[in-house]
């Protein structure tokens, strides 16, 4: 069996990519100062033609699923567009500025990491911003480490963090990793904080509450108020998750709720590059009091002047230079584009296009009113089989079994993105998977190129490389 078989199977469609083709043997026999066991005498290059290469490598970008293919309705991953706007303005020439020039050299560059602080600040509520950490779970790693060197300052030793069952599993992780123990909060019966719970779980060992509003299944907390009081009358500080922060843009501000400590995920609120490893960017806003702790160095404008400093009691660097540059410049763009009415429209657009898809399809969705994302359930089906057959509608699924607390959860995010065509083909592949039978949703998908794939065996054997191919 060679690679293309494994790949594909015995698929016709793709008998173009399973042709033969001659190989040329090239001599590399020569000295090499390399050790032996990295070198070798020849080598094979394929002698394929340049239009069954573009042919080859373009029906392998056919199989792959992405936003320029169709909606990706990921709840809480938030998958939007990203307009391409953006990838001119991070290719220009004079973005690509070395991190070592001096700070008169780079003047533009530093004004424009100023100006996104300032961006980012006005719109969270915050009074100053990181932009270092280079992805939304560093975001709330630095956040946290933030608010503990702050409690530190005031030789208030606190051992707990307490997280909502629905959080995600980044909240968990970064308090962990940030030495605290992490103290789980249940949601009460609508979804939201159980005031009660929390009350019960708030001491003076409290450090944080970390918190995302509108919450996971999109339900915006009523009692965020009291909740604040609760926190900060035991001493501890309030962490907002900006996960869902696309819900709020222009209409409300975390800062104005009462949080202390937020990080941006821009490749969910502003239309960045998201997953694959990165790069990203997840850039950290705190009020006031705990702008001495964060990373060095921050940009300042000075008698007119824009430069580096480090802040008085810097937790230290959490990355080199300001985070990823060109994610950054990217963000950047799109909300100096957008402006003060584009980032409400957007918002807006979010919570029209999530209330619309749901109304159109055949699911129980068990809280609300929501904002940006629902969480529907497949009821008595498995969501994860209702998913995979969804595939065979030409869309892409939701994220499934999660949040535990809805059975046979499939959360769904349709972002500002989608037009009303969009949403319908979307809805009529949600109806049509739940109304088929048992037999075509174990089976499915039955019309993808891969099919049904053993998961945990995958999970638990991966491969992770193309040579484990050659041992079948």
């Amino acid at each position: 069996m060679n690679h293309d078989q494994a790949r594909y199977g015995d698929d016709d469609r793709y008998e173009p990519l399973l042709s033969e083709t001659g190989t040329k043997t090239v001599d590399v026999s020569e000295e090499s100062p390399l050790p032996d066991g990295l070198t070798r005498e020849e080598l094979e290059l394929p002698t394929s033609s340049e239009p069954e290469l573009s042919r080859h490598y373009t029906r392998l970008s056919q199989m792959n699923w992405s936003v320029e293919t169709g909606p990706y309705p990921l709840g809480s991953c938030t998958m939007k567009y990203n307009p391409s706007f953006t990838e001119d303005v991070a290719a220009d020439p004079n973005a690509a500025v070395h991190p070592e020039r001096s700070e008169e050299t780079i003047q533009g560059t530093l004004e424009l990491l100023a100006g996104l602080q300032d961006y980012l600040a006005r719109i969270g509520g915050m009074d100053a911003v990181t932009l270092q950490p280079p992805a939304g779970a560093a975001g709330e790693f630095t956040g946290i480490h933030v608010a503990k060197a702050y409690h530190e300052s005031r030789n208030d030793d606190r051992s707990e963090v307490i997280v909502p069952a629905s959080a995600h599993g980044t909240n968990f992780a970064s308090a962990a990793m940030a030495g605290y123990d992490v103290v789980e909060l249940p949601s009460g019966e609508d979804g939201r904080v159980d005031l009660d719970a929390l009350e019960a779980a708030v001491s003076e060992e409290t450090a944080a509450l970390m918190l995302t509003n509108p919450n996971t299944v999109g339900l915006f907390e009523r009692d965020i108020v009291e909740i604040s009081e609760m926190v900060h009358d035991a001493g501890g500080l309030l962490y907002y998750d900006g996960a869902n922060l696309n819900a709020l843009l222009g209409r409300a501000r975390p800062g104005d709720m009462g949080f202390d400590v937020m990080h941006y995920n821009v490749h969910k609120t502003f239309a960045t590059p998201h997953g694959g490893g990165g790069p990203g960017a997840g850039p950290v806003g705190v009020r006031e009091e705990l702008a001495e702790f964060l990373p060095r160095p921050r940009v300042r404008e000075q008698d007119g002047q824009y430069e580096l400093y480090d802040p008085e009691r810097s937790i230290g660097k959490v990355h080199g230079y300001q985070g990823n540059w060109l994610v950054l410049v990217k963000a950047y763009a799109y909300i100096a584009r957008l402006g003060d009415s584009g980032l409400e429209d957007a918002s807006a657009k979010a919570v029209l296009n999530a209330n619309y898809l749901a109304e159109q399809m055949e699911y129980d969705i068990p809280y609300g009113p929501f904002h940006h994302e629902f969480a529907a359930t497949a009821g008595d089906r498995d969501a994860a089989d209702v998913a995979k057959r969804m595939l065979d509608y030409g869309v892409h699924p939701p994220t499934t079994k999660w949040p535990e607390f809805v059975p046979e959860a499939m959360l769904t995010e349709p972002t500002e993105a989608e037009d009303k065509t969009s949403l319908d083909d979307l809805a009529a592949a949600f109806n049509g998977a739940i109304s088929d039978s048992e037999e075509e949703l174990a089976n499915a998908p039955s019309k993808t190129t891969a099919q049904r794939i053993d998961q945990a065996t995958a999970a638990r054997n991966p491969r992770l490389s193309w040579h484990a191919l050659d041992e079948q």
